[in-house]
């Protein structure tokens, strides 16, 4: 397996990442913002790093945030 690199990501990117089952890119973001959505400190330091969320990038900062709390894909 491919050792993962933190660095900015295409939403559709991360989330087949941590997804690669999904049937759709689509579907891998849906799951992945449900995720992040559930995780109350997670959207906060999001929305402390100005995170848009009609963003089609998770900006550096953002992934670190997300691998801090969601852990390694």
């Amino acid at each position: 397996m491919k050792e993962f690199v933190v660095c900015a990501y295409a939403k559709s990117e991360l989330a087949m990442v941590y997804f690669p089952s999904a049937i759709t890119p689509h579907a891998a973001v849906n799951m992945l913002m449900t995720w992040i959505k559930r995780d109350e400190k997670l959207m906060e330091k999001l929305r402390n790093l100005r995170y848009e969320r009609n963003s089609k990038w998770f900006k550096l900062r953002e992934v670190r945030a997300i691998v801090e709390h969601l852990g390694e894909p």
